[in-house]
């Protein structure tokens, strides 16, 4: 009974991949039509590729994607390893000021966010994309969570042998946290690949333009290509499903080969 449910999930769950992958490369007088194409086309994804400046949206996306999820790793990490082992008063004040901020979603804080940002000059930059979108409370909270469940024996024999806190974060945290990490890493290059709210305010050069923004360009005011907005779309996806295996991976092998020997 269980296996019959977890196909009929995993079928409603590919079914719009598997309408995605059939409508790009339809006519656009098919868009709408069910069942396979009479005419496969690849004119969509021609149009795409050559009409529209996709390679420089996705190269957008890319470098926003991968940059923010280095720097908020690094600094996500940092801010977690203190919050889980370092004593200072104003620790859980500061640990629940910083978890409360979940429950304010972007659209509370986008024109207060925007005025920094032009204050800051960095409208029409990948500072303005880069920087607020670095941090994320889930990232520390689930960092520290972690952290908490490490061995203090471990940070024990290392300060033992003269390592201080510079020194126990990299050398032995940060090889123990590669699960946690991993995982984030791939939640945090796909939050930031699909991003289209911010990119969107923050940005008017068309060179700037990420990959959601591009597509949307793609919609008029009184008629839209679906065609090529659907192929558009079954381009932008390739990336993350890359991500996505590579880091699953990536998780596998770093839960196990981390932890106690």
């Amino acid at each position: 009974m269980r296996g019959v449910i977890a196909w009929v999930i995993a079928l409603i769950v590919f079914f719009p991949i598997a309408w995605l992958l059939l409508t790009a490369f339809k006519p656009s007088a098919e868009t709408f039509s069910s069942g396979w194409p009479k005419d496969w086309t690849l004119e969509n994804i021609r149009y795409v590729l050559t009409e529209i400046d996709i390679k420089r949206y996705l190269l957008n996306s890319a470098i926003v994607s991968v940059v923010v999820t280095v720097l908020a790793l690094l600094f996500h990490s940092m801010a977690a390893y203190a919050l889980a082992r370092l004593r200072f008063r104003g620790s859980g004040f500061a640990f629940g000021a910083i978890v409360s901020t979940m429950l304010v979603s972007l659209p509370v804080i986008l024109v207060p966010l925007f005025l920094i940002v032009r204050e800051l000059g960095m409208l029409n930059s990948y500072a303005g994309l880069i920087v607020p979108a670095i941090f994320n409370a889930f990232g520390i909270f689930l960092l520290r969570q972690y952290y908490l469940n490490v061995p203090k024996e471990l940070e024990d024999a290392a300060e033992l042998d003269g390592c201080g806190y510079p020194g126990l974060y990299w050398h032995v945290i940060l090889p123990l946290s590669r699960p946690a990490l991993a995982s984030l890493s791939v939640l945090f290059f796909l939050a930031n690949w699909n991003a289209f709210l911010w990119p969107l305010v923050t940005t008017s050069d068309p060179d700037l333009a990420v990959i959601q923004v591009g597509m949307a360009s793609l919609q008029g005011q009184y008629a839209t290509a679906y065609n090529y907005v659907l192929a558009a779309a079954l381009i932008a996806v390739i990336p993350t499903i890359l991500v996505f295996l590579i880091g699953q991976r990536w998780l596998v092998d770093s839960m196990k080969t981390s932890g106690l020997k």
